[in-house]
């Protein structure tokens, strides 16, 4: 039972009323149930504790009023007082579904899931109304990970109540789990054969089309969704991506900035609209939006990377560091961001904190083989061969045949005068790629011109 201004509210404001006055007043078993129901959706614990006990004084024998408690008990892990309640119940009802639900809900709290299930199903034999059952098990199988158990309980409650779209979100996440596309679609279009009206379904089927790149059919779902509730914001926007993938730029703007006039302004919205405009090449109007994703959200670091971007392309890399600053300052454990950084910092000729930038890259996890080298030609030029040689044998260990690397570490050995070890790697780069010889005359010149070098390179000819 729901209290609003069409429904019965002289239950709940006389129980509030005895709260603030302390007077017992008499309510019958079913005003405390629709009275606690209305409190644990709200989230009101302590209020539904508070008409649980009135209740029970006033009602003792009452299933349904102890039913409320065991649910209480539950969500307080108090399982032990609420598995000896349920005991105490089930003798004296053995047949009520509430409490084999009850039951469940225990065992799930305990881990035991297939138990779970097995209640859930003799649940089922004594239920008139079973979707809710059926969705109860989907989600035991789906902490088991048993997507398509879990795919078929979900199946089975749509076929008790279409309406159920908590069952058929879960139904479509167990599908693309198990990357099952075309039995999605399948499945959505039978669905939709008996409720063609289905935002929801509509919406899902295009995100279907859109995961097997059908990107036609994908906007025919979401137009179909969007004639379905015109004001249904997220087809607008899955619109507009599939608009982005055909190239379609100014149809996907179009779509977006419907979805921006229905409902508050969504960052999302507001940066995928900047990069079409960039795309279109039309700069003021992408920097534009670019801006207001930002002001929009100034926690979104893909916000503040995309106006990096977009600098970096127009070669204004102290605007563009600026802004990758500001997206590390909230995700600086992207490594895609501090490799950004090094690079903007390496056009701008500030080596420490390029070096800095691709050290960090490569602590956080990007073994890219120009992210290694880069880094190794920056200690060069800042006077640190030491550090240049081990980032390079780190990198070999990556790339173990890689002239590139061979190279660089024979100039760096012939540099510090050691002769074996630089012959050596001198010679692994001659055989691996002899092309490449020009990084030791581009990297240690007075190296290339010595008479070591030129002996192994004659040597090699």
């Amino acid at each position: 039972m729901e209290f609003s201004p069409n429904n019965n509210e002289l239950p709940l404001i006389k129980f509030e009323s005895m709260l603030k006055t302390n007077h017992v007043l008499f309510f019958d078993s079913e005003e405390f149930e629709n009275i606690i129901h209305y409190y644990l959706d709200l989230g009101k614990i302590a209020l539904a504790k508070k008409a649980i006990k009135l209740g029970l004084d006033q009602h003792p024998t009452s299933t349904n009023l102890k039913l409320f408690k065991i649910e209480v008990f539950v969500f307080e892990n108090k399982l032990e007082q609420a598995d000896s309640m349920l005991n105490d119940l089930y003798m004296l009802e053995p047949q009520n579904e509430e409490i084999y639900i009850q039951k469940a809900n225990i065992l799930s709290k305990r881990d035991q899931h297939e138990q779970a299930i097995d209640v859930l199903k003799k649940a089922i034999n004594l239920a008139d109304e079973t979707a809710d059952l059926y969705s109860l098990i989907g989600m035991e199988y789906l902490f088991l990970d048993k997507f398509e158990e879990a795919k078929d309980s979900f199946i089975k409650c749509l076929e008790e109540d279409l309406e159920d779209y908590s069952a058929l979100y879960n139904m479509i996440y167990c599908f693309e789990f198990m990357e099952q596309h075309e039995e999605a679609i399948k499945y959505l279009n039978l669905y939709l054969d008996q409720n063609p009206y289905s935002e929801v379904a509509w919406h899902q089927l295009g995100k279907q089309y859109y995961a097997l790149k059908r990107y036609k059919k994908a906007i025919a779902a979401y137009d179909f969704a969007i004639i379905s509730d015109d004001t249904f914001v997220g087809a607008y926007i899955e619109k507009g991506k599939v608009l982005e993938k055909l190239k379609r730029f100014e149809d996907a703007i179009e779509s977006y900035t419907t979805s921006l006039s229905l409902d508050d302004p969504t960052s999302f919205a507001l940066l995928r609209i900047g990069q079409c405009y960039e795309k279109l090449d039309k700069t003021e109007l992408a920097i534009k939006y670019y801006k207001q994703t930002v002001h929009e959200d100034p926690l979104l670091d893909k916000g503040w990377v995309a106006i990096t971007k977009f600098y970096s392309k127009q070669k204004n890399f102290q605007k563009a560091l600026y802004y990758i600053n500001k997206a590390i300052s909230i995700d600086g454990e992207n490594v895609k961001y501090w490799k950004l950084y090094a690079q903007i910092n390496h056009r701008l000729n500030f080596l420490e904190e390029a070096e800095f930038g691709y050290k960090k890259a490569i602590e956080l996890g990007n073994y890219e083989l120009n992210t290694w080298l880069s880094r190794c030609d920056i200690l060069i030029k800042i006077g640190e061969p030491e550090a240049a040689i081990f980032n390079l044998l780190q990198a070999a260990e990556f790339y173990p045949e890689n002239a590139e690397i061979e190279y660089r570490l024979a100039g760096l050995y012939f540099k510090g005068n050691e002769i074996e070890k630089a012959s050596f790697h001198l010679k692994n780069g001659l055989h691996y790629n002899p092309e490449y010889v020009f990084i030791i005359e581009e990297l240690f010149p007075e190296t290339y011109s010595s008479k070591l070098v030129k002996k192994a390179l004659k040597a090699k000819d």
